[in-house]
């Protein structure tokens, strides 16, 4: 009897070896995430290559159509929470335990590329993927997580972390639709958004596989970027009001030129931010001159100010001396300049120091260089950062070019970042965070 019970048990340890891959042995399927990332590049694609994939759009309710498709393929328990994050959980052998969260997001700028966000969500399917095939189960439940409207604002991850705000709802995105209107269209529930938000524990970790977006790891030939932190990000509308006249018969000492104003300032805007030692960055990206006739003097102009920084400090610094010139500029050319916070700013979000080290540790094992660096775009991470240890890998984006069609990815860049994602993920669930 004694005998039998040990030939079974070999039995079944032959069995489970059979069917059981070693960590070591896992293997991404690069071609695989490159059809799918031409797949996704389908909905919203625009003529010069790359992607129009607003929030709320047309084509982003496509895109996640095709990305829910993904995951139930793949086995994954799919739902939509009420801020219109799309969330695909693989249970665990621990109930108890809280899920490991990892993900990104798939809207696009305007004439954005199909890389961008695209990246972290094809290479978080990928994971689970390839734990499937090799019979992998975790202790952790794992969710893989789509993020709504990142691109117009960080809804999904801000309403996550219990940060959005009522008064956001009523902001018109790039999609024509008011936020509130975006995430009813995308299966979310605007009245009940406050359901969407995860409380402090409830999340293992997050991680997020991105592109760098810039070029420090393409031109210095580094495979991985371990993300010391995300800058903060402060936007405002900057409305300068002046007189609009006739152009003809209006002497040009005798005006209130708004769009001039506005020019001064933008080269205020520059100034500053290069006139303070450090690696903040401040941007105009936005203006419109009204009444926009070509003989008239522009009465009115609005425009955006953006700043970002990894100190908080710091991002208030510069927007206290742009003030400070706007306040001349309003005496020198008769104008009033008045500047209103938006409700979509982002604050400074280090990563957690424990994280970055597995992920430091994933492409040490796997034979990848890497390289300690901050992200100066802004992420959904830094808002899980307030509820969860948050983790970034950036992967090289060709010639440091992004937000535009010719963004590019190469696919083994691509498959790399998903190693080291399903290696730091493996460890963060073999292991507790101290």
């Amino acid at each position: 009897m004694i005998r039998n019970m040990i030939v079974r048990t070999f039995l079944l340890c032959v069995l489970l070896a059979a069917s059981w891959t070693s960590a070591a042995d896992l293997q991404i399927n690069a071609k695989r995430m490159e059809d799918r990332i031409a797949a996704l590049s389908q909905f919203g694609k625009n003529p010069e290559g790359g992607v129009s994939r607003v929030a709320f759009s047309d084509a982003d309710i496509q895109g996640r159509n095709y990305i829910q498709t993904l995951m139930k393929a793949a086995k994954l328990q799919v739902r939509i929470d009420t801020a219109g994050n799309i969330i695909g959980r693989r249970e665990g052998k621990d109930p108890s335990l809280a899920p490991i969260l990892f993900g990104s997001h798939i809207d696009s700028v305007p004439s954005g590329g199909n890389y961008d966000g695209d990246v972290g969500v094809i290479a978080a399917l990928e994971c689970i993927e390839v734990l499937n095939e090799s019979n992998q189960i975790t202790q952790h439940p794992l969710e893989v997580v789509v993020f709504s409207d990142e691109e117009g604002g960080l809804v999904g991850s801000r309403s996550m972390a219990g940060e959005f705000h009522e008064s956001a709802m009523e902001i018109r995105s790039h999609s024509g639709k008011t936020i509130r209107e975006g995430i009813r269209a995308i299966g979310g529930d605007p009245d009940r958004i406050n359901e969407a938000q995860r409380s402090k524990r409830s999340i293992t970790a997050y991680l997020e596989l991105h592109i760098e977006q810039g070029g420090i790891l393409d031109s210095e030939k580094i495979n991985i970027g371990v993300v010391e932190g995300i800058v903060g990000i402060n936007w405002w509308d900057v409305t300068i009001e002046g007189f609009a006249n006739h152009a003809g018969t209006t002497p040009m000492n005798q005006r209130k030129d708004a769009l001039l104003a506005a020019a001064k300032l933008i080269m205020a805007v520059n100034q500053v931010a290069t006139s303070i030692p450090g690696r903040q960055v401040a941007t105009v990206g936005r203006i419109k001159a009204e009444p926009g006739a070509p003989n008239v003097i522009p009465g009115k102009v609005i425009m955006s100010l953006e700043i970002r920084d990894l100190s908080a400090e710091k991002i208030q610094t510069v927007y206290d001396k742009i003030q400070n010139e706007a306040k001349k500029i309003e005496q020198e050319s008769g104008t009033k300049i008045q500047f209103a916070a938006l409700d979509t700013t982002a604050v400074p979000a280090p990563t957690d120091e424990r994280v970055r080290k597995i992920i430091s540790e994933a492409a040490k094992e796997l034979g990848l260089t890497s390289r300690l660096m901050p992200s100066g775009a802004g992420h959904d991470a830094q808002d899980i950062a307030g509820i969860a240890p948050i983790g970034m890998i950036f992967v090289p984006s060709v010639g440091g070019i992004s937000h535009s069609p010719k963004e590019f990815t190469r696919t083994e860049d691509m498959a790399n970042g998903a190693m080291v994602l399903l290696h730091s993920i493996l460890r963060l669930d073999s292991q507790s965070l101290p």
